[in-house]
Order: structure tokens, then sequence, then C-alpha cells
């Protein structure tokens, strides 16, 4: 039975259809309560490119989709999502759509990390929305954030803001594989055949 589902789930007119009505990072956060929508205008007002950064991503050839799934709620996703909101307007090949995920579960069951429908999930796709990768609840930097901070003596509270060197980080792991996979499209066969390059 699972097997089925995560066929029809990986199906390209499945992610298509999910990318088709999902909502642009700004139609998104419109939806978030106001004090939630405060947290992330902060988060988003952190985050930064620096020039090299921004060359990299302005480089990129092949379109990418990104269906990401959120909650307004989620302070990983307030931390997070907004990062990717800047990627997507340095990269003009990059395409970023937000879905909820309480309703979206069709999607995020079959998407589970370690058991639990965690949030953020980015899920990469190729221009004829064939999946590529998936990155979800946090990157390698938050995750050693994170254990640094609660497997030590003491914990921050949950949502708190990340250190700006945190920021710096987490936004270079979310480039790094944004990267990785506009090689992986840039390199297959199907598609520099398509475009002879």
């Amino acid at each position: 039975m699972m097997d089925r589902t995560i066929d029809r789930m990986l199906a390209p007119h499945f992610f298509r259809s999910k990318f088709e009505h999902a909502a642009d990072y700004a139609d998104y956060i419109a939806t978030a309560k106001p004090h939630e929508r405060t947290n992330w205008d902060a988060s988003h007002n952190r985050a930064s490119l620096d020039p090299t950064q921004r060359a990299l991503l302005a480089s990129f050839t092949r379109n990418i989709n990104i269906l990401v799934l959120s909650g307004t709620w989620c302070g990983d996703c307030v931390q997070q999502c907004p990062m990717l909101d800047h990627i997507a307007h340095a990269a003009p090949t990059v395409h970023l759509r937000f879905l909820d995920r309480d309703a979206n579960l069709d999607l995020a069951e079959p998407l589970r990390i370690c058991g639990g429908l965690r949030v953020p999930t980015a899920v990469f796709l190729n221009e004829d929305f064939e999946f590529i990768s998936i990155l979800g609840d946090r990157t390698l930097s938050r995750y050693r954030q994170i254990a640094a901070k609660q497997l030590g003596a003491a914990c921050p509270l949950p949502g708190a803001p990340l250190a700006p060197q945190d920021t710096i980080e987490t936004l270079q792991d979310w480039i790094n594989e944004l990267e990785r996979v506009h090689l992986i499209a840039r390199l297959s066969p199907k598609l520099r055949e398509r475009y002879s390059d």
C-alpha cells in the first residue's frame, strides 16, 4: 500500500498539481496571524545573501521548482523559509511555492521524516516536476547548532531567533543543496539533449 502511495506521490503530475495550487512567499505569509507575521518579517530582515552567493544563484540555467510544506506557526519555518525567499529572488530559474502542511496531508504523510510530519520540508523538482531531492525539517548546520545547545548544559527557548552566525551557516546549507540540485538537473542527459548543451 505504501509503495503505491509513494509511486503516486512521486509522479510528476501529482507534484505539478500541488505546485499549481501552492502560494508564493508573499501570499503564503499573508495567511499568518499578526504575531506570526511579525516573526516571519523579522527573520526575513535578518537573512541576506552576500555577493558571491548572489552570483552563484544568478548563474543557474536550469529551472528548478521548490515546493515547501510549512506552517506559519512553526519556529523552524519562521527561521528558514525566509532564506528560501531570498534565494529564489536571486535565482531567476528557481520557482518557489508554499503549502500548508496540515491542509496537504496527502503530500506530508509520505514525506514523514523520522516518523514525524516535520516542517519545513522542501521538495526539489526539475522543470518537468520530476523529483530530484528533499530537504526537510532542518539543515545540517541547524542540527549541529541545536545539538550543541540541547545536548549541552542549557537549552534555548523554542523559536528563539538564530544567532547571526547560525543564520549565515543555515542559509549556506540551503544554497549548497540548491546548487547540488541544480547540478543534477544541469547534467541530466535528458535535459542536456533537450537544450543541446
